[in-house]
């Protein structure tokens, strides 16, 4: 049977699948919080939930004891994946560049299988919360989302040219965008018709099959003969993975490594301002006085991915035009746009226009990687992009602690601090790219790296 080298499919089914569990996991751990705070059971009428807005009344103290409570959970959550989901993140991006990438897309995928069975037994049983650390800390060592589309660039990498890497890098970034809006829309109305098990069970389905075209239908973007794997020994193939790792920076001049390491600086900075102030939106619609239900959830989460959409046109179009730094530098501007305007969020329109405002704000990511794609051997793409991943990895996962911590504080007196705070943290990549423009490295050395290589073979 032939196989295809189309990498979109386990991206699409992957996002459709997890962006939609995290916010029903978000849900569901704070619903249950909320009852166990209030003694009293959740109910979502109309166009609201259950939400106490009177500051007086011992309720609402209560339901803001439940925020602070279901933020610090979610901290846990990340810190739990931390370290082995960045141990294996680097390892099996090493290990993709000499033997493939099929297997980085392949275990985040089976992890994710786990995790949604693991979610489902919660809620079916209604067991303890607290039980959902197991899963996560076992999900961890498969790798993740970063794992993954660490893979999956490096996959697009091994498959396009210079001048196809920002396109096809931002097409990623699309379909995570429009398969999690999706996903996200119809768990909302599946929330709302069935209650949980069904929707974690479907979602469960989705990563069996995308399982299933991973191991049958997708074929090898990296080929390696079955002879030169059995020559090697397993202690000579973890030396080559680390050596593949550090070889980033020991075969690249000074200016190569200035530029690749001021370039992660400022993606793992506007990574952790942009996760950070996305994964405490649930919650902040959640509050008062918004006070949304799942169904405007869905929607505001839908909404929220159509910037993937809109990236993606701005990444094609401003190409044509602009520097990579410029179309950077846009993409950081409407995201503090968005930031700013969410602070003085409190009406259910200007919730929505924030995440209009921030139509361009993922165009940095893709964008990014293709700079730093650019700027290395085609051998070291994997290497390249296991760094990247573990990067976004760390960023999520200090976002994680620092913006849940922060909430949690400053819940009761200013809500929008965490997003005044993401608005400000984006002075970083903003003076680094400023200096990138000043210092203005070649970008046609990718060119002069691929030659070199060719010559010396």
């Amino acid at each position: 049977m032939k196989r295809l080298f189309l990498v979109e499919p386990v991206v699409a089914l992957y996002s459709l699948a997890n962006i939609a569990v995290y916010l029903l996991v978000q849900q569901y751990i704070y619903i249950r919080i909320w009852e166990r705070e209030t003694n009293s059971s959740y109910v979502a009428n109309g166009n609201h939930s259950q939400c106490y807005q009177n500051h007086s009344d011992p309720v609402y103290v209560k339901q803001q004891v439940a925020q602070g409570l279901s933020s610090q959970y979610f901290m846990y959550m990340s810190l739990i994946q931390f370290i082995p989901g960045l141990v294996v993140t680097f390892f099996l991006g090493a290990y993709s560049d000499r033997y493939g990438r099929r297997l980085s897309l392949l275990l985040p995928t089976i992890g994710s299988l786990i995790s949604s069975l693991a979610f489902l037994a919660v809620s079916y049983f209604s067991w303890s919360i607290y039980f959902l650390f197991i899963p996560v800390a076992f999900v961890a060592f498969l790798g993740g989302f970063t794992t993954l589309f660490g893979g999956a660039f490096a996959y697009v990498a091994d498959m396009s040219s210079s001048k196809q890497k920002n396109m096809r890098m931002a097409l990623l970034d699309m379909i995570v965008g429009v398969m999690g809006g999706i996903g996200v829309l119809a768990s909302g109305y599946f929330l709302k018709a069935v209650g949980f098990n069904w929707p974690f069970l479907t979602i469960s389905l989705i990563n069996f099959a995308n399982i299933v075209y991973i191991i049958f239908f997708l074929e090898e973007s990296v080929q390696v003969s079955r002879n030169e794997q059995d020559q090697v020994s397993g202690c000579e193939n973890f030396r080559e993975i680390l050596s593949g790792i550090l070889i980033l920076y020991t075969s690249s001049d000074f200016t190569k490594r200035v530029q690749i390491s001021m370039l992660l600086l400022a993606f793992t900075t506007f990574g952790l301002a942009e996760f950070g102030a996305a994964g405490l939106f649930t919650l902040y619609e959640l509050n008062t006085p918004l006070c949304w239900n799942e169904i405007l959830i869905g929607y505001g989460s839908a909404t929220g991915l159509i910037p993937f959409l809109l990236s993606f046109v701005g990444v094609t179009l401003f190409s044509r035009y602009l520097q990579d730094t410029f179309i950077v530098l846009i993409g950081i501007l409407s995201f503090v746009g968005g930031m700013i305007l969410a602070i003085f969020a409190t009406t259910t329109l200007l919730m929505f226009l924030v995440r209009l405002v921030s139509l361009f704000a993922v165009m940095p990511f893709p964008i990014l990687r293709s700079m730093m794609s650019k700027s290395v051997l085609p051998k070291d793409q994997g290497a390249l992009f296991a760094c990247i991943a573990c990067l976004e990895n760390l960023s999520g996962t200090v976002s994680a602690a620092i913006f849940n911590s922060v909430y949690a504080a400053t819940v009761e007196k200013f809500t929008g601090f965490s997003f005044l705070l993401a608005a400000c943290l984006c002075f970083i990549p903003v003076c680094i790219l400023c200096f990138l423009l000043w210092w203005k490295p070649q970008e046609d050395d990718y060119t002069k790296l691929i030659t070199n290589e060719d010559c010396s073979s």
